[in-house]
This record gives structure tokens, C-alpha cells and sequence, in this order.
């Protein structure tokens, strides 16, 4: 992977407004950043992540080039004229944002931010909300247990996007599966939740199209997460 990052940022440098190459570059350092390098590395690369997002969507739907700054009521309403011909921009811009503030959560200037971003999940979720095998909910999911109860967090509400991606990924996608244990049945203190979600991840099958790097990724991190449950609990 870190050849793609290479790869990308060459692109991008030589294509510096082609939209499909900064969404790309978004996902792709926003991907890297939050599952494989260290935490100080993470934020890194999680930013250059958020700057090609903010980019693209700037590019794509030019309102959104005075979106930095803006206060939430002008935001939220200007997110609704982004129409499905954007999506992809706007899924960028979106899961850039997320992986970036999620690398920074201990700064509280990055949480205060999560209305933000979650507005324009939603906003992309009521565009198509099957996008990329149901990932809008999963990133719901993420963003609504970010935080305890005590601070705003929406856990119930994270529960139901977790659901709802499980639904829409026929299970293949065993990472939302460990993201749910992770974010939502720690959060609560569900044990028997947490073990039975990471048990059906680890007898899953691997195999399935699109996704059979991060069902490895999974297995891995749902073997970790299940031997510190008795701890944990």
C-alpha cells in the first residue's frame, strides 16, 4: 500500500484538479492512516487525507469551496444541494473528515467537529444509502459511538447504522462486525454481544469481492479483541 501512496500523490501532482484522482487520493490515505500506521503517523496522514477530500468536493460542487469556517446552519443547508452525481466527492470528503478527527479524538477541538461530518454522512446516506456495500452506515455507526452518552455520543443510534450494514453487506463485510464490538458493545458493556460478534467473525469465511483484505484485517483484530474480553469486562 505504501507504493500506492506513492503512486497517488504523483498523480495528483501531475492532475491537481481531477477529481476522481483527489477522492482516490482521500480514501486511500484515510484507509492507510487508520488501519496501519502508528498514531502519530496516523494524524499525518489522516490530514493529507482531509485536504485531498476537501479538494475534491471544492472541485466537484463549488459551494463547497467556503465550507471551512462556516457555522452548522449554513453548512447543513448548503449540504443539501449536493446531488448524486457528487456522491463520490462528497463520500470522500466525508470518510477523510471522519479518519482524521477519529486520529485526533483526545484534541477537543477535533470532537467538537463531529456534527460536521456526520451531516454530510447523512447527507450522502440519503443519497444512496447502499453506497460502497452500505459504508455510510458503517462510518455512522463509528461517528455515533466516538463518544460516551455523558458527552453526546448516541450509542443506540450507532447500534442501528451497525445493524443496517450488517444487513446490507449480507455479513460479508467482517469488519463492521469488529467495529460494532469495538465501538459499540465496549462502549455499553455488552460482553455477550462483544464475544458473539467477534466468535461469528472469526468462523466467517474470508473470501468475498472487494473485501477479502479487510476480512483478513478483521479475523486478526477479532482474535486480539476476544482474548482481552474477560479483561476488558
Amino acid at each position: 500500500m505504501p507504493a500506492y501512496l506513492l503512486l497517488i500523490d504523483g498523480l495528483i501532482s501531475q492532475s491537481p484538479d481531477n477529481v476522481a484522482l483527489l477522492s482516490a487520493g482521500a480514501q486511500l490515505f484515510a484507509l492507510y492512516g487508520s488501519r496501519f500506521a502508528t498514531p502519530d503517523r496516523a494524524v499525518t496522514l489522516t490530514s493529507k487525507a482531509r485536504r485531498y477530500g476537501e479538494r475534491a468536493i471544492c472541485l466537484a460542487h463549488e459551494p463547497a469551496c467556503r465550507w471551512a469556517g462556516a457555522d452548522y446552519a449554513r453548512f447543513a443547508t448548503e449540504l443539501e444541494a449536493v446531488g448524486k452525481k457528487d456522491l463520490d466527492p462528497l463520500y470522500s470528503y466525508a470518510v477523510s473528515w471522519l479518519s482524521q478527527l477519529d486520529a485526533t479524538s483526545e484534541d477537543w477541538t477535533a470532537v467538537a467537529e463531529l456534527p460536521w461530518v456526520e451531516a454530510v454522512l447523512e447527507r450522502a446516506l440519503a443519497l444512496d444509502e447502499t453506497y460502497e456495500n452500505g459504508a455510510l452506515h458503517g462510518y455512522l455507526g463509528i461517528l455515533n459511538s466516538l463518544r460516551p452518552p455523558a458527552l453526546g455520543g448516541k450509542p443506540e443510534v450507532a447500534r442501528e447504522h451497525f445493524e443496517r450494514a450488517i444487513e446490507l453487506t449480507g455479513g460479508r463485510d467482517l469488519s463492521i462486525k469488529v467495529e460494532y464490538a469495538r465501538r459499540y458493545a465496549r462502549l455499553v458493556f455488552d460482553q455477550e454481544l462483544h464475544d458473539r460478534l467477534l466468535t461469528e467473525v472469526l468462523d466467517a469465511p474470508v473470501d468475498a469481492p472487494r473485501m477479502t483484505l479487510f476480512n483478513v484485517l478483521a479475523k486478526q483484530e477479532a482474535q486480539t479483541l476476544l482474548a482481552s474480553s474477560r479483561e476488558y469486562f
